[in-house]
């Protein structure tokens, strides 16, 4: 009711203001249309003089406050206007009574109703400018409030995330309740002289949780939350920024103990000096006032600072010592464990067939985000919807696995019979040399559907979670890359385009196989370069290659040698299992796709090869 009493009075008010403004403007345009008409013309005071003395003037009347004439012709009905020098009212007078002239004076100053129409545009001018503004703040628009935090506070009406909602981050989770625990009950810890944290920075891949575990700790904690965004920092008026991070610890100090999360706080927090024109700029003034409200002579008690990143590498360091962001906690990409209790979370809102198994979804998705893995549940959901089904299967979530890693299915793209055979034997290649090499990861599935920008594609998924990969798995690697290509050469013996995606990543394994991973004989174990991280322009730009142009030359020499090698080993697999490979093509150009039972089937035959020696001298036994 109060709402609608507000909003009557709003529209009361605004129907006033249109009536008064409406009424003004008539007014004033009556008024003014009133003095254009009735002005008096213009004339010069010699043509006046001249009409004086020709005895065509009949009435005069002196304005002493303008030093203005107006006067009346006998043979015309006008009234005429002329302005006279300052002090010329005496002979002005003279000049009248000597001609018997009807003489008038006007020295009266403008009355109150001239001055009001003189000064009616300012009036309505600043009436509406009041109006506006006031319509501004009533908004909530807050229009002249630039230096004002644009935070968040979460109240307690608002849904609440609980750590029963984030799943496959159990050490993250472990690292915030001990946050939660100090803000609930701090005297357990400061009878021990513990002091609770300044920062807590989240750090991980993008999708792994980050946001949501701050959601969960503000959820958790019975204290006030502020959430704001690092670029909410960030405007085009100087000074702005640091006023905000000024009053975002204000408010947060008032309400201690309270916690601040900032998202992306690199967008803010970018190390210094890494501007390529100079290092003083608006963000920088920003991070400044920032690092002294973590750290300053003004003890924050009871506000925990916590933010999020996805780029720590590129962070101030001052921004990470101990004192500002005492805690990182890494929130990697879930594990198998933790990618099953990610598919439950998501699941639970969803009619889940009953023979789909989350296990083997989660084991068919190694690498996949917590928003990977949701993203692939609704994927489902929509394929399932499309076709009018009432449950989710496993076909369902297949198709969308697919869809996630290699797009959606082109169906439009009609390829010839010899390009389908072609892209057959390509993957029939992949599979062929991944199923006979000992160390390469099982087969699981084989298409020759284009989806995405693939014409066709093999998936080899690890049975077990890996954290750490030998020179014989990458090996093994390059020449199951490799397959797609020897293959169309001993076929066709005029390779296509098609392998251009597969070279790439083969030279990109074998460069950092020699140039990070020290798997170089004859280079050895050490670093070349920088590593495969991200540039940052600011801090890497004119960097100079840190080797020779000889080790270069050797390193090129070296990446060429494990192609070669992977090439060779390719071609004598695929020499040896020729006729397997035969039977696979036939099968893919029939069925279109194969999985892993499939593949086994066909390959029943072929055991695991042995390589030994490199180069010239390589064989398989």
């Amino acid at each position: 009711m109060e709402e609608s009493k507000q909003e009557q009075n709003k529209k009361r008010n605004r129907s006033l203001f249109i009536y008064v403004s409406l009424g003004l403007l008539i007014f004033f345009g009556v008024q003014r249309y009133n003095q254009i008409i009735n002005a008096p013309e213009n004339s010069t005071f010699s043509e006046f003089q001249a009409q004086i003395n020709q005895g065509l003037v009949i009435e005069a009347t002196i304005k002493e406050q303008s030093n203005t004439v107006e006067y009346k012709l006998a043979n015309n009905d006008s009234l005429f206007q002329t302005d006279y020098p300052e002090g010329f009212e005496g002979e002005i007078f003279k000049l009248l009574i000597d001609q018997n002239i009807v003489l008038n004076t006007d020295t009266e100053p403008a009355g109150m109703q001239d001055y009001f129409i003189a000064f009616l545009p300012w009036i309505f001018l600043a009436g509406f400018m009041f109006f506006m503004f006031s319509q501004v703040r009533s908004n909530g628009n807050q229009i002249m409030q630039f230096g004002k935090s644009k935070a968040k506070e979460l109240d307690e009406e608002s849904p609440k995330v609980t750590f029963k909602d984030v799943a496959g981050a159990e050490e993250a989770k472990e690292e915030l309740e001990e946050i939660k625990e100090f803000l609930k009950s701090p005297e357990k810890f400061n009878k021990l002289g513990a002091k609770i944290p300044k920062g807590v920075l989240l750090v991980g891949p993008p999708g792994t949780g980050k946001t949501l575990l701050a959601k969960a700790v503000a959820g958790e904690s019975n204290v006030p939350f502020f959430s704001i965004s690092g670029s909410d920092f960030v405007e085009m008026f100087v000074g702005v920024g640091a006023s905000r991070v000024r009053d975002l610890f204000k408010k947060a100090k008032e309400s201690s103990p309270a916690i601040i999360f900032i998202d992306e706080i690199d967008a803010v927090g970018r190390m210094r000096g890494a501007g390529l024109g100079g290092g003083h700029d608006e963000r920088e003034q920003t991070l400044n006032q920032l690092l002294v409200e973590m750290d300053g002579f003004e003890a924050n008690q009871g506000v925990i600072l916590m933010a999020a990143t996805n780029r720590p590498d590129v962070l101030d360091p001052a921004l990470l010592r101990p004192g500002r962001f005492d805690r990182q906690v890494i929130v990697d990409r879930p594990d198998l464990k933790g990618r099953t209790q990610i598919l439950k979370v998501h699941a639970a809102d969803k009619p889940i067939a009953k023979n789909v198994n989350l296990e083997t979804i989660a084991k068919q998705t190694p690498g996949f985000t917590g928003a990977d893995l949701a993203n692939l549940l609704n994927e489902a959901a929509l394929l399932a919807a499309r076709k009018s089904k009432k449950t989710i299967s496993n076909s369902d979530i297949e198709n969308s696995i697919d869809r996630v890693l290699a797009g959606p299915e082109k169906k439009s793209q009609i390829l010839t019979e010899e390009e389908k055979l072609i892209i057959a034997y390509h993957e029939t290649g992949h599979a062929l040399v991944g199923w006979a090499l000992p160390n390469a990861d099982p087969i699981h599935k084989v298409t020759i559907i284009p989806r995405g920008r693939a014409l066709g594609y093999t998936q080899a998924l690890p049975d077990s979670e890996k954290y750490l990969t030998s020179k014989a798995e990458l090996k093994d690697r390059l020449a199951m890359l490799m397959g797609g290509r020897v293959a169309e050469e001993l076929i066709f013996a005029d390779p296509t385009t098609g392998a251009s995606n597969d070279i790439e990543k083969a030279t990109e394994i074998a460069r950092r196989m020699v140039m990070e991973f020290g798997m170089s004989e004859k280079l050895g174990p050490m670093l070349y370069g920088k590593g495969t991280n991200e540039v940052f322009l600011g801090r890497d730009y004119g960097r100079q290659q840190d080797y020779s142009d000889e080790v270069a030359s050797s390193i090129d020499e070296e990446v060429k040698s494990l192609l070669s090698d992977a090439h060779i080993i390719a071609g004598k697999i695929l020499g040896k299992f020729k006729k397997q490979m035969e039977d696979m093509v036939k099968v893919l150009m029939e069925k279109e796709t194969i999985d892993r039972e499939e593949v086994a089937r066909i390959f029943n035959k072929i055991k695991k090869v042995n390589i030994t020696g490199s180069g010239k001298n390589l064989k398989l036994a």
